[in-house]
């Protein structure tokens, strides 16, 4: 897999992530523990992509 394919998969993952989170905030009676874990993969993921992109350059 090259790199750019690889940071195509991230933000495909982290778009998911987004959703996901959109999602459970938008309950009633979301579950915080998910929200947490939720925010805190995709910072991850983020920090992956910002750190992939700047070895493209």
């Amino acid at each position: 897999m090259s790199m750019q394919a690889h940071v195509a998969e991230l933000e495909r993952r982290h778009e998911a992530l987004e959703k996901a989170l959109r999602e459970e905030t938008a309950r009633p009676a979301s579950d915080e523990a998910r929200v947490n874990d939720l925010k805190r993969r995709k910072l991850h993921l983020k920090d992956e992509i910002t750190r992939l992109k700047g070895t493209l350059h």
